[in-house]
């Protein structure tokens, strides 16, 4: 087999779904594994590689002469196929169905390959009973051997295990070793627990777009990749908060935050005037803007971190800026994340403790924590994936996972509004991935308003739909 080569290709499915730009090389010798939440393309890029989707740009080349998939919606299309040999409304003769031995036959290219088959599928018993008469995991048993009889190229296979009993998958793991000698093999999966051994490569997809590719054999970026998918499909929700605490509750008709005309200047430096904002509860922002726009500033505004915040016609949470109020009386009711607090946050802490800290707003921990919020910051780390690394030191990990432990941080007091100040600022693509993830778990799941800043459009949120960008002044 040649190299197949995805080149910037853009492919449409349907009116509502389309892979995006996706640039990917399977190499002769290769064995690739797909991995994504629900939604995220897997099966698409399958059908994509056995011809099926409208390429809109791009270039897919290399593809062999012979494919063969198998498929949820290829076998949903084996179904209706044999309904519509079905005519006895036309020639009131019932129509008995296909008999399974004649649907094999006509795919078969190696007889004695398929005999093989048939035995050790144990399919022997089915042959002479109809196609329409199979159960779910009797049918996907059927394509399976098809597949495998025909000598495919390249065999495309998207959750090959579903359906199947414990021993049916035991003999198909078999059949792959073996198949995988001979012949090119994409496996499709839901489950990272699922990937054969003798994968060579994996990928992930989100929102059609294929945004990490790496080698089997690297052990830290495998871990990173089960990480993240595990904060794509998990079906852990964000943790509860905690109940027992005395915060004062906000006014549910009134905004979070709201700036009237707003002013920052340094001299003869005007950083921006004229600025309006705000911010209803539930509403999801995302804040940009280039260097030098104000962003920070805007922000401090917000947080009190800027002393023209007195200056300013600024209500947060109800307080009036400059109106007697105390800087807890606003933090209490936010959380923050950013480069600086990362470089700030410099004491030898567990990263169990690292979540702890966030209840009391403090770096470090300094109380003694209650059973109750230890049980929470727990469930923040099993959503995270790091619960076995709980006592683990916080400066030991990558500074990625340091990042997702400050969000959970932030997030552990279920704040009105989370402020994430550049969150992804020197990640790498692996590590960003897993901070936009839990990002849009936040946004999905909390009650919590999001104020997301960032400076690159890719980075975007899916839940955010609320924008405001900065210009710089000259």
């Amino acid at each position: 087999m040649d190299t197949i080569c995805v080149q910037q290709c853009t492919a449409k499915f349907n009116a509502d779904f389309s892979l995006d730009a996706i640039t990917w090389n399977i190499e002769p010798g290769q064995c690739w594994v797909i991995l994504g939440a629900n939604g995220s393309g897997k099966s698409a890029l399958g059908a994509l590689l056995a011809g099926e989707g409208e390429i809109q740009s791009g270039s897919l080349t290399g593809l062999p002469g012979r494919v063969s998939i198998v498929s949820l919606e290829a076998q949903a299309k084996l179904i209706q196929a044999e309904r519509d040999k079905d005519d006895s409304d036309i020639t009131d003769v019932v129509f008995a169905g296909t008999l399974v031995e004649e649907m094999l036959e006509e795919s078969c290219v190696d007889p004695a390959l398929l005999a093989k088959l048939v035995q050790r599928f144990n399919l022997t018993p089915l042959l002479t009973r109809s196609f329409r008469h199979l159960s779910t995991g009797e049918t996907r048993k059927l394509m399976l051997v098809q597949a495998l009889a025909s000598h495919p190229e390249l065999l495309i296979l998207d959750e090959p295990f579903e359906g199947l009993d414990v021993r049916a998958v035991e003999i198909l793991r078999e059949c792959l070793v073996e198949q995988n000698r001979s012949t090119a093999l994409l496996l499709i999966l839901n489950r990272f627990d699922e990937i054969p051994d003798f994968v060579t490569h994996m990928a992930l997809l989100h929102q059609g777009a294929l945004v990490q590719q790496i080698a089997a054999n690297d052990p830290p970026a495998v871990a990173q990749l089960a990480q993240l998918l595990h904060l794509q499909t998990s079906d852990i929700r964000i943790p509860e908060m905690e109940t027992d605490v005395n915060v004062a509750a906000l006014a549910p008709d009134q905004p979070l935050v709201e700036i009237r005309n707003a002013r920052i200047a340094y001299g003869d430096n005007l950083v921006f005037e004229h600025l309006n904002w705000r911010i209803e509860p539930g509403q999801h922002w995302q804040l940009s803007g280039p260097n030098g726009s104000g962003k920070t500033c805007l922000l401090n505004l917000i947080t009190g971190d800027n002393p023209q915040c007195y200056n300013n016609d600024i209500f947060v949470f109800g307080y009036q800026r400059g109106q007697g109020e105390s800087i807890w009386d606003i933090k209490q009711h936010i959380g923050y994340v950013s480069s600086g607090l990362q470089w700030d946050y410099r004491v030898s802490v567990s990263v169990l403790n690292v979540i702890l800290s966030g209840f009391y707003d403090s770096i470090g921990l300094y109380q003694t924590a209650s059973d109750r919020q230890q049980e929470i910051a727990r469930q923040w780390l099993g959503l995270l994936g790091m619960s076995q690394r709980a006592g683990a030191s916080f400066q030991q990990l990558s500074f990625g996972d340091q990042r997702l432990l400050l969000i959970a941080r932030a997030m552990v007091k279920h704040p009105p509004l989370l402020i994430l100040d550049e969150p992804c600022l020197g990640l790498d693509d692996m590590n960003r991935q897993l901070v936009l993830a839990l990002i849009e778990k936040v946004c999905a799941e909390t009650d919590t308003t999001v104020v997301y800043v960032n400076h690159h459009a890719t980075d975007r949120i899916e839940g955010i739909d609320h924008y405001l960008a900065l210009d710089q002044r000259s």
